[in-house]
């Protein structure tokens, strides 16, 4: 019988307002397997978000304290809100034997970057900063002054991001596009000879 090869833990980061959980729900929808590790931050939920499903909303003294206690691979701080990934959400997304799934922003991939090295990072990038000013306004999470940090940051967080991930664009209305590009840089890491197992 042959053997199981070890899941894949895959970073998917890119700027703020690219897709990236647009991108991992059409993945799912397209009955790819996966596990989503819920992440940990002291933001307020947006609209559709579920406590343990897509993050653990804390305050930020929870927060401190989960960090204090080794609880948490990284943590970065993004618009004044922090951010970061619980190491048994991590463990437990792996034992599913699923593909991981790990959505962070471009600093939460640069420090998971030295902790796991053999995951596969990929940065979502759109194809004009013009898609990216609509995708955030359209969402209307943030007020126009926090939209307008977000957009400046994003240059500098792509040129960042290249050293280190695939690259990927997500064009606007081709979603599908995307996903089979990602599928396809997956299927290319899962057969990397000498890959092993991923333990955090």
């Amino acid at each position: 019988m042959p053997e199981v090869p070890p899941p894949l833990v895959i970073v998917l980061t890119g700027p703020s307002g690219v897709g990236k959980d647009s991108v991992f729900d059409r993945m799912v929808e397209r009955g790819v397997p996966m596990a989503r590790p819920a992440t940990m931050t002291t933001r307020a939920p947006r609209p559709g978000e579920e406590e343990g499903v897509h993050h653990f909303f804390v305050t930020p003294e929870e927060f401190e304290r989960a960090f204090a206690a080794g609880e948490l691979l990284e943590r970065s701080g993004e618009y004044g809100k922090q951010y970061g990934v619980p190491r048994q959400s991590v463990r437990a997304a792996l034992a599913t034997g699923d593909d991981v799934v790990i959505r962070v922003d471009i600093r939460g991939a640069e420090s998971l970057r030295g902790l796991l090295p053999d995951a596969l990072f990929i940065c979502l990038i759109a194809e004009r900063m013009g898609d990216l000013a609509s995708r955030l306004e359209g969402r209307g999470t943030e007020s126009p002054e926090e939209r307008s940090k977000r957009l400046a940051m994003a240059p500098d967080e792509i040129e960042r991001a290249s050293r280190f991930c695939a690259m990927v664009v997500n064009p606007q209305g081709r979603l599908d596009d995307t996903v089979d590009e990602i599928l396809q840089l997956i299927a290319a890491e899962r057969g990397r000879p000498g890959r092993g197992p991923i333990s955090v």
